[in-house]
């Protein structure tokens, strides 16, 4: 095992395939092992380069890797994809993996610690939740207009009227769909309490951390983004500069070039979707007020907003915030908002 210079681990719940290479590229270990097995492998193999492929456990097994002084490595699944030869199995997606791992221009996706997994299992939590009460709203809605109640849109509208609808006797509804109403609306009280719950949960994450303290000082970034964004990239040194991280999350035109001719589309929405859409809330937030604001970044984005309309200022605003976001992590500077970067000078 002293001539192994990079694994590859294809993982699973129970079964796990391990691919190794030694220096030359040439294949010295290619076996299934236990999770009990793996452990006790990774524990006495010498430190080299552990790589694995971007899914379920992947943050897990990185960490326990670098604790025996291991290089942790996380491939993203669709740049394995290509390098997996023959059928699809698991010896094969681990040398695909390992051969992946081994380009110089790959990408890699950062390990995450284990405080960031707890920020983004609030965020995770969160979703679901919004998602839950989204639904459940919907579905309230549609029952009532099904007996002729139509109620006005919005949360608030609808909170309102429920209680009223339920008490009124001169209305379609009988006993039991009285009853059902009622324990619709007890579900979706249930809810908003557990969402406040973990609100207040990110609130506390945003209060002791000094990195999203920082980042809320830009226009259009709050606790919820600050909070999703530190838990997804930490410090942004995976990232080379800010616009690979806002093209990570999408942020930036899709393109379809060719020939020495450039054809720009619609944003690759590639990346964490639900930090995506958080950004781009955020700047729309912000532009909506930017004509009472007298600040360059404000001047700039309704500047593109007459050009080409709210919804490209308002991605080219998001985009902006995550390249400034960027550089406060990177950096560990503050916000300024008169910032400019200094001139190269020979």
């Amino acid at each position: 095992m002293t001539d192994i210079a990079r694994v590859a681990i294809d993982l699973a719940k129970n079964t796990f395939h391990v691919y190794a290479v030694d220096r030359s590229e040439h294949a010295v270990l290619s076996r299934s092992m236990t999770r009990k097995q793996l452990r006790e492998f990774l524990a006495i193999l010498p430190p080299c380069l552990v790589t694995t492929e971007s899914c379920g456990t992947a943050h897990h097994w990185a960490r326990y890797a670098q604790r025996f002084g291991h290089t942790s490595r996380i491939v993203a699944s669709h740049y394995v994809t290509p390098y997996r030869k023959g059928n699809k199995h698991d010896a094969a997606d681990a040398e695909a993996i390992c051969e992946a791992a081994g380009r110089p221009g790959m990408r890699f996706v950062p390990p995450k610690a284990i405080e960031q997994q707890d920020i983004q299992c609030l965020h995770r939590i969160r979703q679901r939740r919004m998602e839950e009460r989204t639904a459940l709203i919907n579905q309230t809605r549609g029952l009532l207009l099904e007996f002729g109640i139509p109620v006005r849109l919005g949360p608030g509208g609808l909170r309102r009227a429920i209680p009223i609808v339920v008490n009124d006797d001169r209305n379609e509804l009988s006993n039991r769909g009285r009853r059902l109403i009622a324990a619709l609306y007890n579900e979706w009280m249930e809810l908003e309490k557990w969402i406040a719950e973990v609100d207040r949960e990110i609130q506390a994450v945003f209060r002791d951390s000094a990195a999203c303290q920082r980042l809320a000082k830009i226009g259009g970034i709050g606790p919820l983004i600050s909070t999703a964004l530190v838990a997804a990239v930490g410090n942004g040194h995976e990232f080379k500069n800010g616009r690979h991280l806002a093209a990570w999350l999408g942020l930036v035109p899709r393109q379809h070039s060719s020939g020495g001719k450039q054809r720009l589309l619609g944003i690759s929405k590639r990346g964490d979707s639900y930090l995506r859409a958080l950004f781009i809330h955020g700047a729309r937030a912000v532009l909506k007020i930017a004509r009472r604001r007298s600040d360059a970044i404000c001047r700039w984005a309704t500047a593109i907003e007459d050009r080409r309309g709210f919804n490209v200022a308002t991605v080219a605003l998001a985009n902006k915030n995550a390249r400034i976001a960027w550089a406060m992590l990177r950096y560990d500077r503050g916000y300024a908002s008169d910032y400019a970067p200094a001139l190269a000078t020979e």
